[in-house]
């Protein structure tokens, strides 16, 4: 009788085994790719209950979480959005949740956007967490920016700030003594005029020397969107402007006054700010739409006044004028 009893215990053993084997190794029970949020803190115990309720993991929840201490690396699992592929094991599950990245999910602030605009599309993003903050105009580096499901808003934000803050940096290094900037937040006042002005990349730093150019001989920018921000926060305006706003002394009116405005009016992205910071060789400081998207130049008034000519004539050729 103890013979048989212990071959019976042998068998059961052996079972439990196989069973155990099956469970973890075996084919999970998920029909389709299935993503599992696991929040900041999660223990084992704690993303075992948020895999049996996603039903990506087969039997009782307990099952997993002890064949997981007793067969798994006992690495701690990590936060995130993760992808669990469809019918997969145990083990594999645990190994996504221990080693894998989480799913990535990206958020572009195109160049020139003013802050106003990056809260608004922090706050559309369904999968993030908590208020946008506002950031301060000029705080934001353009770019694309990867952020996880639960993720704070605030903590997204930070990390623009912190690229621009290191972008800043380091231009600032090797900036070159042709422009009279005098400080980093002076060199993204003017880099966000640059961007607003000109929407080819290859006229940035004719630009920038045009301003600079400017900027040595007390002449005023006479840049239109400094006459628009301060009316719509960055935002387009959608008219012409009126004559009344080109006269407002706002602190931000280029045409009222000479030098740069109170702040920046927008983003500017890391070209823009390495335009300002090495601007082309030029004597110009004018310039004008050439009806292409682009500019031209002039060194004198009397160029420039042929130039404006030539921008009318295509103006009224298109029934704009």
């Amino acid at each position: 009788m103890k013979k048989k009893l212990q071959r019976l215990g042998a068998a059961l053993a052996f079972a439990l085994m196989a069973l155990g084997a099956w469970l973890w190794w075996g084919p999970g029970p998920l029909k389709q790719d299935t993503r599992v949020v696991i929040p900041e803190g999660s223990s084992l115990s704690s993303a075992t209950n948020y895999l049996y309720y996603a039903r990506a993991i087969s039997g009782p929840r307990n099952v997993f979480y002890y064949l997981a201490r007793l067969l798994g690396e006992g690495d701690p699992v990590q936060a995130g959005e993760f992808e669990i592929p469809a019918r997969a094991s145990a083990a594999t599950v645990l190994d996504i949740l221990q080693h894998g990245r989480p799913v990535v999910r990206l958020i572009t602030i195109p160049e020139g956007m003013p802050s106003v605009l990056v809260q608004e599309k922090l706050e559309a993003v369904p999968g993030l967490a908590g208020p946008a903050p506002l950031p301060p105009e000029g705080s934001v580096l353009p770019d694309s920016y990867d952020w996880q499901r639960g993720e704070p808003r605030a903590a997204v934000v930070a990390r623009m700030q912190a690229a621009m803050t290191k972008t800043v940096d380091q231009l600032w290094a090797g900036r070159k003594p042709t422009c009279p900037i005098s400080s980093k937040q002076e060199a993204i006042t003017l880099a966000s005029i640059v961007e607003k002005e000109t929407g080819k990349a290859s006229e940035r730093r004719m630009v920038a020397g045009v301003y600079c150019n400017r900027l040595k001989i007390g002449m005023k920018l006479d840049a239109d969107p400094t006459v628009i921000y301060p009316i719509t926060k960055g935002r387009p305006l959608g008219r012409r402007i009126k004559r009344s706003e080109l006269m407002a002394d706002t602190g931000y009116n280029t045409y009222r006054r000479p030098g740069l405005p109170d702040g920046p009016i927008a983003n500017p992205g890391k070209d823009s700010i390495a335009a300002v910071l090495d601007p082309a060789p030029t004597k110009a400081i004018y310039f004008v739409a050439d009806g292409t998207g682009g500019h031209v130049f002039a060194d004198t008034f009397a160029e420039h006044q042929a130039n404006v000519q030539k921008w009318y004539a295509i103006r009224r050729a298109r029934g704009e004028m």
